[in-house]
């Protein structure tokens, strides 16, 4: 292990750091696989973290096809408020600040971005265990009151509750505790409405 190494492992550690040297990805799949672990993150609130993309030195003619897929999906990151900052570590890796969850709701909408779609039908909320959608009713008008919206009507709050859920469900890993990761990221972002 390399001394830049060792102070990489201690300033980061293994949860903060996502290596795509292994496994040998392709350049798409490096890109969705940095899109999720940031996402994630971004959610959990891990500040910095390392991304390893490798400088593609053992690349087919020397192209660092990795490196430069995900460079290019951190700068759509970087416009969709996932990411606040990406700033070159090494040649083979880069340093991501990641932007609070309230950025998420922030982001102006572009047309060459990926849209994220409302789900077609509202009851989607209906799933969720009615703590769950406490939380969001009180994020959503939080985040109305923001922009400005006093005294939305219950239809208008709903749709306003699916849009958090929506921009906050990709940052959710699978697994059992999923819902209550999803509160987590709730809370998280109604004390960052608190504090300002």
């Amino acid at each position: 292990m390399s001394l830049a190494t060792a102070f990489d492992e201690l300033e980061f550690g293994p949860e903060r750091t996502l290596n795509l040297r292994t496994g040998l990805p392709t350049g798409e799949q490096a890109a969705a696989r940095v899109e999720a672990w940031l996402r994630e993150r971004q959610v959990g609130k891990s500040g910095d973290v390392l991304v390893i993309t490798g400088r593609g030195k053992g690349s087919e003619d020397g192209i660092a096809v990795v490196r430069e897929a995900v460079l290019a999906r951190l700068r759509s990151l970087r416009r969709r408020n996932v990411v606040a900052e990406v700033r070159e570590h090494t040649e083979g890796s880069f340093v991501v600040t990641l932007a609070s969850v309230t950025a998420l709701f922030e982001a102006p909408r572009r047309r060459r971005e990926p849209r994220q779609e409302l789900p077609p039908d509202p009851r989607v909320l209906d799933g969720l265990d009615a703590s769950t959608r406490a939380l969001l009713r009180t994020l959503a008008s939080q985040v109305l009151d923001a922009l400005g919206v006093h005294g939305a009507g219950p239809a208008f709050v709903r749709d306003e509750m699916v849009r958090q859920f929506t921009l906050l469900a990709p940052g959710v890993p699978e697994g059992p505790d999923r819902e209550a990761r999803l509160r987590d990221a709730i809370r998280r972002a109604t004390d960052e409405y608190d504090e300002r």
